[in-house]
């Protein structure tokens, strides 16, 4: 009855509108309230409690660190860096946005950051060489879903502490699965602008790209400092969050210089912001997590499956679905803090890799920053090209599909995910 009741909250508050942590934060207090003898007090309590934890707090400083080099110079001299690798091909430009986007995810783990820094530059760059407006939109709103796969990410820090796995060992998994998927992305792009009739141009010569690579040098350094970091064992996740924030201060305040002081209040106050919106998400999603597993749901839904001999490709095939369509609806966090704690026991039951688990639920995470109606990154692609969301869904499609693609093979090759980790963690 507890479980039908908290539902149908839940479910009733997103039919009238309620955001997201309201509707899980209110359908969570209403059901303990009515059905359990906990207090207000012990509920508060209780959130606190899950959300006093160390890396959790990695979250606010790569967000910071990733608004502190997307508001200077850092994403231009990257797209100039990448401009002088693929541009001279059939659908260079297009290509470079894509590498670019990659470069840039791996430096602000943020999917819209590297959407908004990438997209307002190339969008008409991509036009102006003559490309159809849909290869402008399609890659701009597309690649830069790669930023929450390729680390620093967020939504894998959240996985790691949901489903208390090392986040050390999920920023290495992400790597090759988010290499892989650029890379698909830029072939497919690259067939299409030989078949539009594009022909090859002259390439720029290596000093000038060398010259282009040492202008990017300091924002790239970013990830070796937090990569090599965490690698080397010179320190945790948490620690790396907080050095890649001082760090792309001191970039873009003494290097590059394109940050003034007095922008400084508005960058962390848009880092404060939006941290506290997704810490707010966490909290809420948390609780509610938490009532689910006091009601043994994991325990109910592992043996069901169990019972009816699914076994681990009928149960990712599920999985893989069910986070689709969940990705249409809901936040990154909100979903993994919800599906994670219904879902995990499942897959380690069925021999699953709790690391290859948490890049499948990422990737699709991906696809549901680009799939209406509640694609976040359709929306900001939308809004800083002037695009409508209807043209700017179907100019997706074939990048979409892609990352699609990528997800099949993630999903049933796991050592393209577990390979990297495997080798450096043992």
């Amino acid at each position: 009855m507890s479980i039908a009741l908290l539902f149908g909250l839940f479910f009733g508050l997103l039919i009238i509108g309620s955001p997201i942590a309201i509707a899980l934060g209110a359908s969570t207090f209403l059901t303990l309230v009515t059905m359990t003898a906990t207090s207000p007090v012990e509920i508060a309590g209780m959130i606190y409690q899950k959300i006093d934890s160390y890396s959790l707090m990695a979250i606010p400083m790569f967000i910071l660190a990733g608004n502190l080099l997307s508001k200077g110079s850092s994403a231009s001299r990257i797209i100039e860096f990448a401009k002088s690798l693929v541009g001279h091909l059939p659908g260079g430009l297009p290509m470079a946005a894509i590498f670019a986007s990659i470069i840039f995810a791996a430096v602000s783990g943020s999917s819209p950051a590297t959407v908004v820094a990438i997209g307002s530059i190339m969008f008409g760059a991509i036009q102006s060489a003559g490309y159809p407006k849909r290869y402008a939109i399609g890659t701009i709103a597309t690649a830069g879903s790669l930023g929450i796969l390729i680390p620093p990410s967020i939504v894998l820090i959240v996985y790691g502490v949901t489903a208390e796995v090392s986040i050390g060992k999920l920023f290495m998994a992400g790597v090759i699965p988010g290499i892989m998927i650029g890379i698909m992305m830029m072939l497919v792009t690259y067939i299409g602008a030989v078949r539009l009739g594009f022909k090859k141009t002259q390439p720029e010569p290596w000093s000038i790209r060398v010259k282009k690579f040492f202008n990017a040098t300091w924002a790239l350094m970013t990830i070796i400092i937090v990569i090599g970091g965490i690698y080397g064992g010179i320190f945790t996740p948490t620690e790396a969050a907080a050095v890649a924030a001082v760090w792309a201060f001191f970039v873009s305040m003494f290097i590059y210089r394109d940050i003034k002081w007095k922008d400084l209040y508005a960058i962390f106050l848009d880092a404060g912001k939006t941290s506290a919106m997704i810490m707010f998400i966490i909290a809420n999603a948390m609780i509610f997590a938490h009532f689910l597993t006091l009601e043994n749901v994991p325990h109910m839904i592992t043996q069901t499956l169990i019972d009816a001999h699914v076994g681990p490709i009928m149960f990712l095939l599920f999985v893989n679905i069910l986070l689709f369509f969940a990705g249409d609806f809901m936040e990154p966090s909100a979903i993994i803090m919800i599906m994670v704690p219904l879902l995990l026991p499942v897959a380690t039951t069925l021999g699953i890799d709790p690391i290859h688990f948490g890049i499948i639920i990422t990737i699709n995470m991906e696809l549901g920053m680009i799939t209406p109606p509640v694609g976040l990154n359709l929306f900001v692609t939308s809004g800083i090209t002037g695009v409508s969301l209807k043209d700017v869904v179907i100019y997706a499609l074939p990048w979409a599909s892609v990352i699609l693609f990528g997800l099949i093979l993630v999903t049933y090759i796991p050592q393209i995910s577990l390979w990297l980790p495997n080798l450096m963690f043992g």
